[in-house]
């Protein structure tokens, strides 16, 4: 028989215990590591790809809905949310998620959550977990969700944090994105307008087709032929600035070039 395999996300260690020794009643469910945070559930997430998650909604460094976005929605295993909210704002989940437990629950609330689970293994699709999760967090998050300020970063066999604010200038490279941060680079497998997406509009603009730059590096603007303008970060770096970008430009700037 095929175990569940299972994280389990919680920043207070008795939780976790509980959660794990629950667990280990269920015959066909293996835990496969613990988070205390939310930067630490997303790594363990990327890395360990298990089944299903247990997940606090409040951590520190990340919370619960932060990590589903950080992760991202499409690569979200199942979740069972485990929570104090009150049961106004657990209304949101009771057509949308997975299952919820709320602080404290019970053995046979805990029981039931997992009979949830398999019947979701069994029967749905990653799809429509996907959009199950995006409704969630929309629900109890009103509006547009807000950016991470935060990019997850495969290399060298590890996973590491990368702050937004840090990133220099963005260019395409093949079915990746190459992120310039001072005098490091980091792949990262994104299209350029996924990438896109994920910055702060107000701080990055894009320049070119293939390139994206943080406004807040760039020291001047120099014409250049045929409409076009290079762009100088304070580095040193010199990007091209194409005719077809230019008149967003200036609006942006609210001048004309």
């Amino acid at each position: 028989m095929k175990k569940i395999r299972t994280l389990i996300a919680d920043d207070e260690p008795l939780a976790r215990e509980r959660i794990r020794a629950l667990l280990a009643e269920q015959g066909d469910v293996e835990v496969v590591g613990e988070a205390r945070d939310g930067e630490e559930a997303v790594q363990a997430i990327l890395s360990q790809a298990p089944d299903l998650v247990f997940l606090d909604i409040q951590m520190p460094r990340m919370d619960g809905f932060e990590v589903i976005r950080t992760v991202g929605a499409d690569n979200m295993p199942l979740i069972v949310f485990v929570t104090a909210y009150d049961q106004h704002a657990l209304k949101a989940f009771d057509v949308r998620a997975l299952d919820y437990l709320l602080k404290p629950f019970d053995r046979d609330r805990f029981t039931e959550s997992i009979g949830r689970v398999r019947d979701a293994i069994e029967h749905s699709g990653s799809d429509e977990i996907g959009r199950r999760l995006l409704e969630i967090v929309r629900e109890l998050k009103p509006g547009t969700p807000p950016r991470s300020d935060r990019l997850v970063i495969k290399s060298a066999g590890r996973l590491f944090f990368l702050r937004i604010a840090e990133i220099d200038w963005v260019e395409a490279a093949g079915n990746y994105v190459k992120l310039h941060v001072g005098t490091e680079e980091h792949l990262l497998r994104e299209t350029m307008n996924g990438i896109e997406q994920k910055l702060d509009p107000d701080t990055f603009f894009r320049i070119h087709r293939s390139r994206i730059v943080n406004m807040e590096r760039i020291k001047e603007l120099q014409p250049w032929f045929n409409g076009e303008y290079v762009v100088i970060l304070h580095n040193g770096t010199k990007l091209t600035l194409s005719r077809g970008y230019r008149e967003k430009l200036q609006e942006r700037l609210g001048r004309p070039l």
